[in-house]
């Protein structure tokens, strides 16, 4: 019912900002949360952050906190992540995700039904 695309991913330097943006085709319903996940090269996908689609109650991995900043435009259906202050271990494929998630679950992408392609970041150092 939802679908989900990923925009806004490029190259930057280190120290540089990107901000990429997940539109959802479908309506989000107001249990929903929207996450954005990164895997870079030879790792598992990772938690980067979210936001309750009703609420707007943010959660951030500890690695990105202070840095990145996950907001939402109800009325566009987007949700955009914010990366400031980009380290070169910031560079991977970033995937935006949809599901009903509680404060228990929200980092596990297990608990996510709709997924985006992703786009990549790459940060030069």
């Amino acid at each position: 019912q939802v679908q989900l695309v990923e925009s806004g991913g490029g190259l930057v330097q280190a120290g540089g900002s990107l901000r990429l943006s997940c539109a959802a085709s479908g309506r989000i319903g107001s249990a929903y949360s929207v996450g954005w996940f990164r895997q870079a090269p030879g790792k598992e996908r990772d938690f980067v952050a979210r936001i309750t689609w009703s609420s707007g109650y943010t959660y951030y991995a500890d690695s990105v906190k202070g840095r990145f900043t996950i907001s939402r435009d109800s009325a566009k259906n987007t949700v955009y992540l914010q990366m400031n202050s980009l380290k070169p271990e910031d560079t991977a494929v970033y995937y935006c995700a949809a599901g009903e998630v509680n404060r228990y679950n929200s980092d596990d992408r297990r608990r996510y039904n709709y997924w985006g392609q992703g786009t990549q970041v790459t940060v030069s150092s």
